[in-house]
């Protein structure tokens, strides 16, 4: 205290002459309008500034909150945009062989497992709209599983990342045949096996499914080849295969019908029994 005393006294007439400038401009402002605005705008200057830069970092701290709500929105107009009671405005794909529009289910996944070994997907479309046991399902990039049960309203789908699941598929430039399997690993590929070593095969060939089944028409896009492996105690190609499709992000699918797959079951069960 003794020490805030001493400076008063040291700086007695720098203080004095200070308060009395202060006084005096404040008389000034008070009775000159012109004075008084120019004040007034100066501190709006800077408290306009100061409360910009603090909306700045408000806006930084609040981005995470905002991109949540466009997030919920996006969602929501999703919804929306798949609504099964809509269907017409999902386009659906003129570019299965043998399909036609009326023999393509459009559903939704609305749960999706790809982190175990044994993977399954629920579509919001069940036996309500046709749907039945063993029939493919893809969507506009390449193939995505097999149904496998279904109840009146919902199905699930046995996919592709699942290690028992097991599809015909090719190489799409020489048509020869193998088994696509899942190793249980990435989530991004699957193998296709058991293909001959006379087939001629390079990185960034297409893979497609063979059509020697009643699943899955002939043609559909898989993937293209990451790696190519040698069987050593047998005369066949083990093939990594790069998915055209995101496993871990599906949005609507389309399920398709096979109006002779009865008939072709039958047949084989008959040729089996005999």
């Amino acid at each position: 205290m003794q020490q805030i005393f001493n400076f008063i006294i040291r700086n007695s007439n720098r203080l004095l002459f200070l308060l009395l400038l202060g006084i005096s401009l404040g008389l000034t402002i008070q009775s000159h309008s012109y004075h008084r605005s120019k004040v007034i705008s100066s501190a709006n200057f800077l408290s306009g500034g100061v409360y910009e830069k603090i909306n700045r970092v408000n806006e930084y701290m609040n981005l995470r909150a905002e991109n949540d709500e466009l997030v919920l929105e996006n969602a929501r107009l999703k919804s929306l945009l798949f609504n099964k009671e809509d269907t017409s405005k999902i386009p659906l794909p003129d570019t299965v062989k043998g399909v036609k529009p009326a023999d393509i289910i459009v559903s939704k996944v609305i749960h999706n497992t790809y982190n175990k070994h044994e993977n399954f997907l629920t579509l919001n479309s069940g036996s309500n709209e046709g749907v039945k046991p063993d029939m493919g399902v893809i969507n506009s990039l390449g193939i995505v599983g097999i149904v496998d049960d279904t109840s009146p309203r919902y199905s699930t789908v046995v996919s592709i990342l699942n290690m028992k699941s097991q599809i015909n598929a090719k190489l799409k430039k020489s048509n020869h045949f193998g088994s696509l399997t899942w190793d249980g690993k990435s989530t991004g590929f699957v193998q296709l096996r058991d293909v001959p070593r006379l087939a001629s095969v390079k990185k960034g060939d297409t893979i497609v499914t063979g059509g020697q089944s009643v699943i899955f028409p002939e043609g559909i896009n898989i993937g293209t080849i990451e790696t190519i492996y040698k069987e050593r105690e047998t005369s066949f190609y083990v093939i990594k295969v790069k998915l055209f499709n995101d496993m871990t992000n599906l949005g609507h699918v389309y399920i398709i019908k096979s109006k002779d797959r009865e008939e072709l079951i039958n047949l084989e069960n008959k040729e089996k029994n005999e």
